[in-house]
């Protein structure tokens, strides 16, 4: 039994109504549902994907314009790896951002592979990463980027730690990865980074380990990654995950009803969160897809509270 690869990346932003402009105007995904944080519904909890928001292609964020700024370090999760469709589609990508004036690093090899790195206006780490051409997801419609050259989803995460032993056990013994491959940073070609993959690994089932000893502990805030998610296919399945994390001593939570998927929580060694979430319902679940987004959606269990949660959030 194995996770299917990453499912979604949840970072932290500042300032919701520029996080939307960016992700949305600049790096034409789409806006696929606007809801609160369930565990703190002061906050937006905003997801980004394809035209469905499928289950491998979504960025999220969480709207706490109150946390402090990200500093990276040891238990860091960062680079935010996204898939561009080919290498001629990383060439209109270094277009557009010279053309919006993001700056970005022009096209570069990592683990083999032609990328740009780049940062959105609250300094979190992306990249764009030729994906050869793989399959998967479904462009959004009305993206101001072209479909040919469009985001199709998740490549990968990056973790940081001091010591990779604990982690290295932790995805291939727990979760069922296996190592691919070593790569160099290319800013310190002396720091060590080990790549992991989910079956064949590739697009959207890569966890990268960087090892950095030097780093002090890192402080998660605007412009930082709160978790990562990992794929599975449906309930029964998921359960069988509560469980095995349990015997393996992970304390995982109880499996938590999102209402647009199923969510179990664990951390790791060094402070990691993780997540395990299933592909569906998806987020058609209470919307219109052709509708997706442009309304505060709310689960059942807060609907009730609608007028008192639209008076704490900032109109976007």
């Amino acid at each position: 039994m194995h996770v299917t690869g990453l499912h979604h990346v949840t970072a932290i932003t500042g300032n919701a109504p520029e996080n939307v402009r960016f992700y949305t105007q600049t790096l034409g995904l789409r806006l696929v549902k606007k809801t609160v944080n369930q565990d703190d519904v002061s906050a937006y909890h905003l997801f980004y994907g394809d035209e469905i928001g499928s289950a491998g292609t979504e960025v999220t964020f969480f709207d706490w314009p109150h946390a402090q700024p990200n500093v990276p370090g040891i238990g860091s999760l960062t680079d935010i790896a996204l898939r561009a469709p080919g290498r001629d589609a990383l060439d209109w990508w270094v277009q557009r951002f010279d053309a919006v004036q993001v700056r970005h690093s022009g096209i570069i090899e990592r683990n083999g592979r032609a990328a740009i790195a780049f940062a959105d206006p609250e300094g979190q780490r992306l990249l764009l990463v030729d994906d050869g051409g793989a399959p998967g997801s479904i462009p959004w419609r009305n993206s101001p980027v072209p479909p040919e050259y469009a985001i199709r989803g998740l490549y990968s995460i990056t973790i940081i730690v001091r010591h990779p032993e604990p982690l290295v056990r932790l995805l291939t013994d727990a979760l069922g990865m296996h190592q691919t491959g070593e790569y160099r940073q290319s800013v310190d070609p002396a720091r060590q980074v080990i790549v992991f993959a989910v079956g064949a690994g590739g697009p959207g089932a890569e966890v990268h380990v960087a090892v950095r000893p030097d780093l002090s502990p890192a402080q998660v805030g605007i412009g930082g990654i709160h978790h990562v998610a990992f794929r599975v296919p449906d309930d029964e399945t998921h359960l069988h995950w509560q469980q095995r994390l349990t015997l393996l001593g992970l304390r995982p939570t109880p499996v938590i009803d999102r209402y647009y998927f199923r969510s179990v929580y664990f951390r790791v060694s060094p402070g990691v969160l993780f997540e395990i979430a299933t592909d569906g319902p998806g987020f058609a679940t209470d919307e219109d897809p052709a509708h997706l987004g442009e309304r505060l959606a709310l689960p059942p269990f807060l609907e009730p509270h609608r007028t008192q949660i639209e008076a704490g959030l900032q109109p976007l």
